[in-house]
Parts: C-alpha cells; sequence; structure tokens
C-alpha cells in the first residue's frame, strides 16, 4: 500500500503542485584577450558556488537591460550586450532562505565587457574570477548553462 501512495504522489500530485516556472535574466560576461576568450563567473551569496550574474526582470527595464543592471550590481561589470535575443537559456531550481525552491528558466545574453569596477553594490558578498569558456562550464552545476558556456 505504501508503494501505491509513493507513486501516487511522485507521479500525480508532485506535478500538480508544481508552479510553472519564473523568468530570470542571466549575464555571461566575457572578455577577449590574446589568449584567447573569457568569462567571468561569481560566488553565490549563499552557497559560495559559482554562477553568472542573474536575477528577476527589473520594472521598467527590457530583459536585456535588467540583465546588464544584474552584471552591475552583482560583479561590478559595465558592458554592452552582443545581442538583444538571448543566447539561450536554462532551467534550475532557486532556493530561497526560508527553505523552499522556485522553479526558474533563466534567459541569457552574452555581454561584451568594457569595464570591470572595483566599487559596486554587492562587492563585499561575492567573489568573482575569470576563466575559460570550458573551465566556467565545468565550475558551474546547471547543465544548460554549462552547454551555453561550451558553445562560446
Amino acid at each position: 500500500m505504501t508503494e501505491g501512495l509513493m507513486k501516487t504522489w511522485t507521479d500525480l500530485v508532485q506535478p500538480l503542485l508544481r508552479r510553472p516556472r519564473q523568468l530570470q535574466v542571466a549575464a555571461i560576461c566575457y572578455r577577449d584577450t590574446p589568449k584567447g576568450r573569457q568569462v567571468l563567473l561569481i560566488t553565490s551569496r549563499g552557497t559560495g558556488r559559482w554562477i553568472v550574474p542573474k536575477g528577476w526582470p527589473i520594472d521598467g527595464l527590457n530583459a536585456v537591460e535588467s540583465a546588464l543592471q544584474e552584471a552591475w550590481e552583482e560583479a561590478g561589470v559595465k558592458a554592452r550586450v552582443e545581442r538583444a535575443e538571448p543566447a539561450g537559456h536554462f532551467a534550475y531550481d532557486k532556493r530561497h532562505d526560508e527553505g523552499y525552491e522556485t522553479p526558474v528558466e533563466a534567459h541569457v545574453f552574452k555581454v561584451c565587457i568594457d569595464r570591470l569596477e572595483d566599487s559596486y553594490p554587492e562587492a563585499g558578498e561575492r567573489d568573482r574570477q575569470w576563466f575559460t569558456p570550458e573551465e566556467a562550464a565545468n565550475r558551474v552545476q546547471e547543465p544548460g548553462l554549462q552547454e551555453i558556456l561550451r558553445q562560446m
């Protein structure tokens, strides 16, 4: 009986309770050097894992503008966008401090860095580091983001 209840829970009830994915915007910040392309990753505030700057769309800004704002606030990036259309998207579950998760789909924009500032809103809360696209792909956890990075 317990096995039947478990199957009903996982196959029928859980999918009904799952909310639709929420939209976020993300920026893959890069620069071209004599040694090749480099991608900037930052650490998350909660777990310290490597991520790209991302966040919720900002009222009054379109998706690209929101991604640029997140890149500034989280990484000190002053940049221009390569294309107005997303380079791709990836799905993940955002963990909240309260212990619950929100399913998210992040639309990713490639951002060519003009300059990197030392003083920015979240400077004391995150680390940032340059990686080759392949190294960056190996550091992030989301398979969809890994694929986008490897295509760079």
